[in-house]
């Protein structure tokens, strides 16, 4: 029916009419015509007959109605039906539906967006955590009344960089049989697919390489004992399968700096400074990692993996207070032997408070409660760091 209006319509017109015709459909920005949608064509002849037979209105809104019926499309939820892939449907952005953007996003290659995340570049606080127990050893050993070695400081920041992203390059490429299950990680470049397992060992051997590099700038004492931290890089994996303590050894790897940065220093290890210090930071992993392991006990238990979250359950606040005290006290010994000035035991008591402040208030059932306390750990190891600085700079 529609079609013989239209061929009526097309005899009716005047040779000036389709100057007419040619504007309305031909005008930039008009849609390409596409499959015809049935659902809208009671719509269009409905609108075809508002207008009075024979009139001049008539022919043109015949001939318009009855060509948008092939122009007529409906939108996918990204509302511009010329793309030929879905935004959201790239493999770089998968990750974007569960959580915000972020400078890895805006600024880097396409090509490269995988490997950063593999390295976790756009969540720094692994990598604060890693540093921090460096940063205090190398300033620690810093002669009294002088500011600590500005070039280890750097080499040992990027060292970080460089082990905390191999580290979770060894965690993905292991895990990732359990990050496809588990809510957190299974937008992961190994769990979703942006990268393959050899994709991974290839960056993983990058990393290395460059960690070497930095290690070949240190003393030959503090070569073999970084070299030794690779044994705990390597098997911390896997210890979520054999105990319930991870979070323990994740302390012996996480906190290894507070032995290397002295070492990188002094070319010895003074156990009665370095012990209590390494020891302190044990202690402080416990607390903010079986904090942050809350946030997947679910999970956990589905998948059959173990955490110091599922093993202290509903004690879990008087267990990470006994960590938290052994924290401060470890750090109170370390610096009393280094001899370090009054502003220290200042700031100590500032970080006490807000090691306290974490314990105190965390909601252990929130899981973003839970990812908040547990990035607020940058601003304990800065407050470590600066007593350190002020009290070997005061002594």
């Amino acid at each position: 029916m529609a079609l013989l209006l239209a061929s009526r319509a097309v005899r009716g017109l005047r040779p000036r009419c389709w100057a007419s015709a040619a504007t309305i459909f031909f005008a930039p920005g008009h849609r390409k015509p596409s499959p015809i949608n049935p659902i809208l064509i009671p719509k269009t002849l409905g609108t075809l007959f508002s207008a009075p037979i024979g009139s001049p209105g008539y022919h043109l809104l015949a001939l318009r109605q009855t060509l948008s019926l092939a122009s007529i499309t409906s939108f996918s939820s990204s509302g511009n039906p010329n793309k030929e892939e879905d935004e959201d449907e790239k493999p770089w952005n998968r990750r974007s539906v569960a959580s915000k953007s972020s400078w890895i996003d805006l600024y880097l290659p396409d090509s490269l967006r995988p490997y950063a995340l593999l390295a976790r570049l756009d969540k720094p606080i692994g990598t604060w955590l890693l540093a921090w127990p460096c940063f205090w050893s190398i300033t620690m050993a810093a002669q009294p009344g002088e500011f600590p070695n500005l070039k280890m400081l750097a080499l040992f920041g990027c060292g970080a960089v460089l082990l905390r992203g191999a580290g979770c390059t060894v965690n993905d490429l292991l895990d990732r049989d359990i990050d496809v299950k588990v809510e957190r990680t299974k937008h992961r470049p190994f769990a979703s697919g942006l990268l393959t397992p050899y994709q991974g060992v290839g960056f993983l051997g990058v990393q290395l390489l460059l960690g070497l590099g930095i290690l070949l700038q240190l003393n030959n004492y503090s070569q073999i004992l970084g070299a030794s931290s690779l044994l705990l890089v390597f098997s911390y994996p896997l210890m979520k399968r054999l105990t319930f303590w991870p979070q323990a050894y994740l302390g012996l790897t996480f906190n290894w700096g507070a032995l290397l940065g002295w070492a990188a220093i002094k070319g010895n290890l003074d156990p009665a400074i370095v012990l209590p210090l390494y020891s302190s930071g044990v202690f402080w992993t416990l607390v903010y990692d079986t904090i942050y392991a809350h946030q997947d006990k679910e999970d956990d238990l589905k998948v059959g993996v173990k955490s110091t979250a599922l093993r202290f359950g509903v004690l879990t606040k008087n267990w990470i207070s006994g960590f938290g005290i052994a924290c401060i006290g470890s750090l109170f010994i370390s610096g009393f032997n280094a001899e370090l000035a009054w502003p220290y035991y200042l700031f100590l008591t500032g970080a006490a408070g807000q090691l306290g402040w974490q314990i105190l208030t965390v909601d252990l059932s929130d899981h973003s409660d839970c990812n908040r306390k547990f990035v607020s750990n940058k601003w304990f190891g800065a407050l470590v760091f600066s007593g350190i600085l002020l009290g070997r700079l005061a002594s």
